[in-house]
């Protein structure tokens, strides 16, 4: 069975890849973590199929381990009434991991960070490994990056089942995690060659080629990237854009007041008017000609010295998401040129 993981880059066509592998007799499970690309991924094989075959199902990745592996394996010994989304209390990580308040709170619902854990912990992986191999031929996994905790370690678990696995993601939009808890893997997107070899040990086939050119982004955009940022990403168009770093207020003005230009801050932009987001959450979408990427002081610091590279790794992983968002022209705004703006 192949079991692969192929690391892309922004625009390459991750979905489209997975989709492109799917036929009316697939029986595929498609795991995703975000709730948007959920609905993409479900809009994407309606639209190749005009339906969705019964053989295949998408799941966001809490729906999976609640519905598919814990219902049917644990729902009858263990009652619980559904999901807590928050921390757990500082106090439950001083218990012991067999004791059920370290899982499940006053209220019987399941700490969201420790389901995976509590498969361990009950000694039922092997059981979801067989359910899943009794119902799918393949397993697909999309947002690979966005795994942490211990759902990362379940993640390779599941490599020992026997049918074909691929799991897609880009290491650097990584800006936040399935969950965390404690040191759980705190450390685990530190290191680009760390992080690959960790699916090496677990059985994988590492891909760094299949998805490294962008069909979003151009040449230039991509050179941007790889030369400032430090994120080396390829094009694989031909054409001509611009990458223009914005020191006028006139010419700032005229972007700002341009509807058709997004505007990306990297935090608050709800305090902007007009067509405006933050850098992280434009994660996924693929709607975007020109864009307004707006430079917080620090980052505006930073490029005027040449040092983007040495941006903390959210910090700099959120701006190469929001650089790439760019199917056109990119433009760099420092933010105190738009200070007027404000709501």
């Amino acid at each position: 069975m192949d079991k692969r993981v192929i690391f892309a880059v922004a625009g390459s066509g991750k979905t489209s890849h997975i989709i492109d592998g799917l036929n009316e007799r697939s029986r595929t499970v498609i795991i995703t973590y975000t709730e948007n690309n959920f609905k993409n991924l479900k809009r994407r094989i309606s639209t190749k199929f005009g339906y969705i075959p019964n053989g295949i199902k998408v799941y966001t990745y809490f729906t999976f381990i609640y519905s598919f592996c814990f219902k049917p394996i644990l729902g009858n010994t263990v009652k619980v009434k559904g999901i807590n989304w928050d921390i757990p209390p500082q106090f439950t990580l001083r218990l012991k991991r067999d004791d059920e308040r370290f899982y499940i709170d006053k209220n019987k619902k399941l700490y969201h960070n420790r389901i995976a854990k509590m498969f361990e912990q009950y000694k039922v992986v092997d059981e979801i490994v067989s359910r899943v191999e009794k119902y799918f031929d393949s397993v697909c996994i999309d947002e690979v990056q966005d795994f942490a905790g211990h759902d990362f370690n379940f993640l390779l678990q599941m490599a020992k089942s026997n049918v074909s696995q691929l799991l897609v993601g880009d290491f650097y939009q990584h800006t936040f995690d399935t969950s965390r808890d404690g040191v759980v893997n705190k450390a685990l997107h530190d290191n680009y060659n760390k992080y690959k070899q960790k699916f090496i040990q677990a059985g994988y086939t590492v891909d760094t080629c299949t998805l490294s050119h962008s069909y979003r982004c151009s040449v230039n955009t991509c050179d941007f990237v790889t030369n400032n940022i430090g994120i080396e990403i390829f094009s694989h168009r031909v054409d001509v854009t611009n990458v223009e770093y914005i020191n006028s207020k006139e010419r700032a003005k005229e972007l700002f007041n341009c509807p058709n230009t997004v505007k990306l801050f990297y935090q608050a932009s709800y305090k902007y008017k007009g067509f405006t987001e933050n850098w992280g959450a434009t994660k996924g979408e693929d709607h975007y000609e020109d864009v307004c990427v707006v430079l917080n002081p620090n980052t505006d610091n930073k490029y005027t010295k040449g040092k983007l590279s040495e941006l903390p790794s959210q910090t700099k992983n959120k701006l190469y998401v929001a650089c790439t968002r760019a199917k056109r022209n990119l433009y760099l705004v420092p933010e105190h040129l738009l200070g007027e703006y404000q709501r």
